[in-house]
């Protein structure tokens, strides 16, 4: 999955980059609002993490004009402690939920997990397909119980395809949600990471709709 975080503190963006980066997630940074407000109105981002107090443009700002353009990206704001203002009005903007500065990391992880997985409309961290299972809180990846292991591009594929199961997923979007923004997206290595997660999980848990692209059907 694909995140940006909009954050104007070098050394927290780059802990929050990391730590984001570890599960699996590719992860653009916006040190100010006008790059935020570029970056989310130009690329296919999958969540973002949006400070209220950028530079530039405040986050506030940043927020009404993505939802304004219509781009519905959930969104987790950062505010500061005694800013309940501003969390109301983040949240009246069209913010999804927030996170109170000075906050623990892997209360962030698990907040956009959450918000990842309720725009995939499940409910658990863990998605299930014909033996396989896809821990999305450690990247964890088994077969018949038995830990199988992945490249980072072969778990963001698999993760994108849980993510958005039961519809068809091209190579050019699946190679839009698994690089960083100037990375070389050649969507032609997609069908590779396709064959090898095959190799690895089995034929049946990846179908090929011919024209359409890629798919994992849940609930079938």
């Amino acid at each position: 999955m694909r995140i940006l975080v909009a954050e104007d503190d070098i050394e927290l963006a780059e802990q929050v980059r990391l730590s984001l980066s570890r599960e699996g997630h590719a992860v653009d940074l916006a040190p100010d609002g006008d790059e935020a407000k570029f970056l989310g109105e130009t690329e296919p981002y999958d969540l973002i993490v949006l400070d209220l107090g950028l530079p530039k443009l405040d986050g506030i700002t940043v927020l009404k004009a993505l939802r304004e353009a219509g781009i519905d990206i959930p969104v987790l704001i950062l505010t500061a402690r005694d800013g309940w203002a501003d969390r109301v009005d983040g949240l009246d903007a069209g913010a999804d939920d927030y996170l109170t500065k000075p906050f623990h990391v892997l209360e962030l992880l698990a907040r956009s997990r959450a918000l990842l997985r309720r725009n995939a409309t499940q409910r658990s961290p863990v998605f299930k397909k014909d033996g396989v299972s896809y821990d999305s809180r450690n990247g964890r990846v088994t077969l018949d119980q038995i830990q199988i292991t992945l490249t980072a591009q072969e778990t963001a594929v698999l993760s994108y395809l849980f993510h958005n199961a039961n519809r068809p997923i091209s190579r050019t979007e699946l190679s839009e949600h698994i690089y960083q923004y100037g990375d070389d997206r050649d969507s032609n290595t997609i069908a590779v990471f396709i064959t090898r997660l095959r190799k690895k999980l089995g034929n049946e848990l990846i179908q090929t709709e011919h024209g359409r692209g890629y798919s994992i059907q849940l609930g079938t």
